[in-house]
């Protein structure tokens, strides 16, 4: 049982609602912008991080980061996108980095109110410029849910990468039947991923550092587990739903969102998203050894939707991801068209 633990762990942390969580409270207040953080409508203080854009900015990128990481996830690619002209913000989600109670769950309604009290703030702040949301891994799966629900009227697009869809329908029955025992047995147990040879980068200089990093979460909670998959569930079922401008990455070599699942929600698709898939990437594609590709492409696509990818990550996308019933002309179907 621990072993199979383990890898459910892994497969969503390292991408990276159980009995023990901190949901959020009454909310009177209005968000906002400080220095140093921002403060949500129930009145929490999320720790923030600001990369102001060389210059005047042209556009503003939200950052919405993986579980058991933090704000610090969206660095390496602040360093591309400020010399282009865009400012970029990430904070840490509750139950991550610096917030309050690392480690516990804080469910998934807090976490997509969190994000639209956030995108609220920082379009109040920039009201002349177009703000985009970038969701790694979980952060793009609570982008997915605030998005299916109308949570982020203001938002230009949204960017996903890698996001977490492994809904409980696409895993193996043994997965889902051990999570289910032991979220009702051990929901304070807490496991680890050593030792199961799952690969998250091609970065082992930036993974020994996450590894030392001390607002890394390194073991996680049963019922956390629990929390994420329960998140994935509703972002997978979102797809549908999601009209607004999008623009999908996803690592050939992704070992912890798995193929099929990813391929199954960007045929489910509610509108005209864009797909881009790297051969030489992995999960955590803004920080992998060839990160600077998809730091490039993004921007691209934020400065016009409608070019293609300068990678050509889109001309690998169509025979990874293949859509029955779908034309594969152009940016067609998958890469840009809606959906026929």
């Amino acid at each position: 049982m621990r072993a199979a633990l383990a890898f459910v762990a892994v497969a969503v942390a390292l991408a990276a609602c159980g009995p023990e969580g901190r949901e959020a409270g009454p909310r009177p207040e209005s968000p906002y912008l400080a220095a140093e953080f921002v403060s949500v409508a129930d009145g929490s203080r999320l720790p923030l991080r600001r990369w102001q854009a060389d210059g005047s900015p042209h556009a503003v990128i939200l950052g919405v980061h993986g579980f058991n990481d933090y704000s610090n996830a969206f660095a390496a690619a602040a360093g591309t996108w400020t010399a282009a002209g865009v400012t970029v913000y990430s904070f840490d989600q509750r139950g991550f980095g610096a917030a309050d109670a690392p480690g516990i769950w804080p469910g998934a309604a807090t976490m997509v109110d969190d994000l639209a009290d956030v995108a609220e703030a920082v379009v109040e702040r920039h009201p002349a410029l177009p703000v985009y949301v970038v969701g790694v891994s979980m952060g793009g799966a609570v982008a997915m849910v605030g998005l299916a629900d109308r949570r982020l009227p203001g938002i230009a697009g949204t960017v996903l990468v890698g996001p977490a869809v492994w809904a409980r329908e696409t895993m193996p029955l043994s997965h889902r039947a051990t999570l289910w025992l032991a979220a009702r047995t051990v929901p304070w147990l807490r496991l680890g991923g050593r030792g199961l040879g799952i690969r998250p980068s091609d970065n082992v200089e930036m993974l020994r550092a996450l590894g030392a990093d001390p607002l890394i979460v390194k073991e996680t909670r049963v019922d956390t587990m629990q929390g994420v998959v329960d998140l994935m569930d509703r972002a997978y079922a979102a797809a549908p739903a999601v009209v607004e401008p999008v623009l999908l990455l996803y690592g050939a070599n992704d070992e912890i969102i798995p193929r099929e699942p990813t391929g199954s929600t960007v045929c489910r698709r509610g509108g005209p998203w864009r797909v881009g898939v790297y051969p030489d990437g992995w999960h955590m594609l803004l920080r992998d050894r060839k990160a600077g590709v998809v730091h490039t492409d993004i921007l691209a696509w934020i400065d016009d939707p409608a070019v293609p990818l300068p990678s050509g990550a889109e001309e690998e996308a169509r025979s990874f991801f293949a859509c029955p019933g779908e034309r594969d002309t152009g940016v067609a179907g998958v890469f840009g068209s809606e959906p026929e």
